[in-house]
């Protein structure tokens, strides 16, 4: 028998909202402004998958596909490079839109700033972004991998010039453990995009860089004629890619905005528990926190992005892993005519749901109550690829996690 997902609509009560600031289009575009002076990017796609929308029943399903990011296969680079920056520009006492590439990787900009080093603490892709960034700017890095991180993610990071490390901790013990060096460390900087009191600063950077994904999906899908989607799912481990997206398209349609759902790993739902308690304050979620969905894999939430979301999110899911499998077996084989979409364990969470309350009688009040149907426009977030080839064999090839 599959664990059943789990599911608690937003009854919360409202704070003064004052994070969503954070998100401020202005913010968001100077994140992006940022991005595009590297000569490696490129806008990532954004998949229609036309058929899969109506053999489920909606009016549009359209997946942002971020195993095309820098060449990085997943979409944290954004937070870890925009944070960077701002930090740099902050020490510099100059403003982040003077900190292109070209001048941050110039011999002037050496002489002037010198170096710093980034630690971290990552399931893998936001560990390899910032030792990608660190390397592209001629900066050190220092990354810490929880236990049961995969090796391939650890040499991904390795390969980038970090000094890089698997603990015997959980993520939210590295986290600390990243910080705890950093504070002892000359020009020692913390790059984590969870927040908590008094540290606030960098995990806002982080978030308006991944605002850069959200300004981008929202141009595209007005491209394909789609002004404004109806629906967002997107998933969360700390929340900062939920707060980030939740917090920019509200920004963006302030007067109508899409109803938003945030989906969880079953092992780390500390989002889910906190509106499941439905007080307004956080919950965290301790343990080995296990999943497959190991970019999720993070028990207590980010400070900012919690504040936004409860102010925003119409339901909070908790998802075993099943969920997630289901979606990459979807989205790798997909129905004739679409696009096919190499999603990983993290990325793929949005499908499966999807697929779940739209094909089954027993999610209907869920359905129901987000109001999801034939004339739904529906944006989900491919945030990773195949990040982890061999345990993504063993759910594409092997049925792993199967759903019965």
């Amino acid at each position: 028998m599959k664990e059943a997902i789990k599911w608690a609509m937003n009854h919360m009560p409202k704070s003064d909202d004052q994070q969503l600031g954070v998100m401020s289009l202005p913010n968001v575009a100077k994140a992006r402004f940022f991005h595009s002076s590297f000569p490696q990017y490129s806008i990532t796609p954004l998949d229609q998958l036309s058929g899969m929308a109506a053999y489920l029943g909606l009016g549009g399903l359209y997946v942002k596909n971020e195993a095309y990011r820098f060449g990085l296969n997943a979409f944290k680079v954004l937070g870890g490079s925009f944070a960077m920056a701002r930090y740099i520009a902050q020490e510099m006492g100059r403003d982040v839109s003077e900190m292109t590439y070209d001048y941050l990787t110039s011999e002037a900009f050496r002489q002037e700033f010198g170096q710093a080093t980034f630690f971290t603490a990552t399931d893998g892709n936001h560990g390899r972004g910032v030792a990608w960034a660190a390397h592209k700017l001629g900066q050190k890095a220092v990354v810490h991998m929880p236990k049961g991180s995969s090796k391939p993610r650890f040499d991904n990071i390795a390969k980038e010039g970090a000094e890089v490390t698997i603990e015997e901790l959980n993520y939210d013990d590295c986290v600390r453990l990243a910080a705890a060096e950093a504070e002892k460390t000359e020009h020692g900087v913390i790059v984590q995009d969870t927040a908590w009191d008094g540290y606030e600063e960098i995990p806002s950077w982080i978030m308006q860089g991944y605002g850069t994904m959200a300004s981008e999906s929202a141009d595209q899908l007005r491209q394909v004629g789609v002004n404004r989607p109806t629906h967002v799912f997107i998933q969360a481990g700390v929340g900062s890619l939920a707060g980030a997206v939740v917090g920019y398209y509200t920004n963006l349609f302030p007067n109508d905005p899409p109803k938003f759902i945030v989906m969880e790993a079953m092992a780390a739902d500390c989002l889910y528990q906190g509106a499941l308690a439905g007080d307004g304050r956080p919950r965290s979620v301790t343990g080995d926190l296990r999943t497959i969905m190991a970019g999720l894999a993070c028990g207590e939430p980010n400070t900012i992005s919690w504040d936004i979301l409860r102010n925003h999110v119409s339901a909070f899911v908790s998802c075993p892993d099943w969920v997630s499998a289901r979606g990459m077996r979807m989205l790798a084989v997909p129905v004739k005519g679409d696009p096919t979409v190499i999603s990983g364990e993290s990325g793929a969470v949005g499908m499966g749901l999807i697929a779940e309350l739209m094909e089954n009688d027993w999610d209907r009040e869920l359905r129901e109550a987000i109001g999801l149907d034939r004339f739904s426009q529906v944006l989900i977030f491919s945030t990773e690829g195949n990040t982890d080839p061999l345990k993504f064999r063993k759910v594409i090839w092997d049925g792993e996690y199967a759903t019965v």
